[in-house]
């Protein structure tokens, strides 16, 4: 069954971003995956979780769990956390159905 990947995205520093966004997807590419849609968020209806505000948002798509969770714990997207840790702080979730 096919999953979605939703990561709420608080930018920290820019140019470190820049990186991670230029080798992400072909980490989720290579297990299946596609980046189905990203953007800025525009205006936040309602905030009641003790959840920051954040500023974008990132849907990813795997045929299957198993896909999405070998792609979230493999050893390419493991090597640019560092690079994610210091562009942005992330709220990332596995939603099915």
């Amino acid at each position: 069954m096919p999953v979605k990947i939703i990561g709420l995205i608080r930018l920290k520093d820019p140019a470190a971003f820049d990186i991670y966004r230029s080798q992400v997807g072909a980490t989720v590419e290579r297990y299946g995956g596609h980046i189905a849609a990203r953007g800025t968020v525009d205006k936040p209806y309602w905030n009641e979780l003790p959840c920051p505000p954040f500023e974008a948002y990132v849907e990813l798509s795997f045929p299957s769990a198993e896909d999405a969770d070998r792609w979230a714990n493999s050893p390419e997207y493991r090597a640019i956390v560092p690079v994610r840790e210091k562009a942005m702080d992330l709220v990332l979730f596995r939603v099915l159905g």
